[in-house]
């Protein structure tokens, strides 16, 4: 292994405290950790800590404090953002063995886990008890609840349920100083600023979570999930505000285009309706005499925008296999082409339509395809960029033509991301949603948590603020920039 001094030291700091089997030096075994979900950025790190105790990873983070090395915290490693890239000359903190889930309380509808608790066993623990957790991300059987927790996660759920921050009451963090703090409480609306409220999304910018109290939601008494096959998806688009503007708030509202349609056949056979340009996926959850009235008001909206085909799941297995197709749908892309980008933007419902044709053209313009897979009901596109990196240039185009799918995003009042976090993938397009003044100022935020900048550098920011500058317009390099640390993009 080639390591830094730093690293080094910090190396046998931990010799010191840990057993050699939770620290990784190998560099073969170093190349398992260099890429999260993302593979398009790869980094190896220096030295791998395998923690399987929040005593551990405190005694981790308080190494790296002592020798100013950078660490990164991971969990399973299912980001599509980069958040969890190593840092070359750093400590990758896995939180992977930390799975125990502490306490499930009914009776407070509340559940207290540790950081690599997978997101579904959550639910599977709480349904027992008439409960479940409600954000899913498409991972969820794989993606821990840490890293839901650093990424902010959402879900085919979060039109009618919100993001995990909705759903995060409390947090045990260690801080990049090594210091153990609790965040929050287990009742709602602590009073005082609202720091838990900062550290969820951060993108472990701010810290390492090593224990969540989460809220539990009561299982609905009734669930029904419709596919409605359609000829485009202008016409699912149409369907879709159809039924928000009724005033019917879904569980669910998920749309797919042809594309993602072949490669989910090709890939789990979820025999959607044949010729479909789009389906949507809506599901409907409340009171019985509720549902029931909405979903005959969505199945005559779906046929009023000209869905051809409408399915009814009439028990929970042809629920799954209704979700199956959608579930399946990024990883299923890799039966259609070797090499694809999922990006994460986010546009204004009404604007579906006209982004989706722009989108087209780009891709068009490019010589690429695009298969479009997104939460049709808050406007949160996940459009996956194919491309061949043994095509000459091919890797190039795919990644201009990604940048320019967010800046369509921004063009018509967007964001740049909506649930998969900024990272290292998109921290070069911040200059284009805020302002220098606006990034100094979150800056800030991560300078009182984090003086020495070592918490998960490189992530969110084009170009890293060092704690104590005075904020402005720099006329000069920034010194991180000089030390060759940081681009200007």
């Amino acid at each position: 292994m080639t390591e830094s001094g730093s690293v080094t030291t910090v190396l046998g700091r931990l010799r010191e405290r840990l057993p050699e089997s939770a620290l990784v030096t190998d560099r073969t075994r170093l190349r398992t950790y260099e890429c999260d979900g993302l593979l398009h950025y790869r980094v190896v790190p220096a030295l791998v800590v395998l923690a399987r105790s929040a005593d551990d990873i405190c005694t981790t983070v308080a190494a790296c404090a002592a020798e100013g090395v950078p660490f990164v915290a991971r969990g399973s490693g299912t980001g599509l953002s980069g958040g969890a890239l190593p840092h070359a000359d750093g400590v990758l903190i896995v939180t992977s063995q930390l799975r125990q889930i502490r306490e499930i309380a009914p009776q407070d509808q509340r559940a207290v886990v540790d950081p690599g608790v997978i997101n579904l066993h959550v639910s599977d623990a709480a349904r027992p008890h008439g409960y479940y957790f409600a954000p899913d991300p498409s991972s969820q059987q794989i993606c821990s609840v840490g890293g839901n927790v650093a990424e902010n996660s959402g879900g085919a759920h979060c039109l009618k349920y919100g993001f995990t921050s909705t759903h995060v009451l409390s947090i045990d963090l260690v801080t990049p100083d090594g210091e153990q703090v609790t965040l929050g409480t287990r009742a709602p609306d602590a009073p005082g600023y609202d720091l838990l409220g900062a550290v969820v999304g951060s993108e472990g910018t701010l810290g390492v979570a090593t224990s969540v109290t989460v809220r539990l939601l009561r299982t609905p008494e009734a669930v029904q999930t419709v596919l409605a096959g359609f000829g485009s998806t202008d016409e699912a688009g149409t369907a879709v505000s159809a039924i928000i503007g009724a005033g019917i708030v879904p569980a669910a509202i998920e749309m797919m285009d042809a594309l993602a349609i072949e490669a989910a056949e090709a890939a789990v056979g979820c025999n959607y309706p044949e010729g479909a340009g789009a389906v949507l996926v809506i599901e409907l959850d409340g009171p019985a005499p509720e549902v029931e009235h909405e979903l005959a008001a969505v199945e005559r909206m779906c046929e009023d925008a000209g869905s051809f085909e409408l399915r009814v799941a009439a028990d929970d297995t042809e629920r799954a296999a209704i979700w199956r197709g959608r579930k399946s749908a990024f990883a299923a892309v890799g039966r259609i082409s070797p090499d694809y980008i999922v990006q994460d933007g986010v546009i204004p419902r009404t604007a579906l339509p006209e982004v989706l044709r722009a989108m087209t053209q780009l891709a068009e313009e490019r010589g690429l395809r695009v298969a479009n897979v997104f939460h049709a009901g808050d406007g949160n596109l996940h459009p996956l960029v194919l491309f061949d990196e043994a095509r000459d240039g091919e890797g190039e185009r795919a990644e201009e033509l990604s940048g320019a799918i967010l800046d369509l995003c921004l063009e018509h009042g967007g964001s740049l991301t909506g649930e998969h976090g900024v990272g290292a993938d998109k921290a070069k397009h911040m200059p284009k949603m805020f302002s220098a003044d606006d990034l100094d100022t979150m800056q800030l935020v991560r300078c009182a948590f984090d003086p020495g900048g070592i918490a998960n550098p490189g992530k969110i920011y084009p170009t890293p603020r060092l704690c104590g500058e005075r904020p402005g317009k720099r006329t000069e390099p920034h010194p991180a920039q000089a030390a060759g640390l940081a681009e200007v993009f």
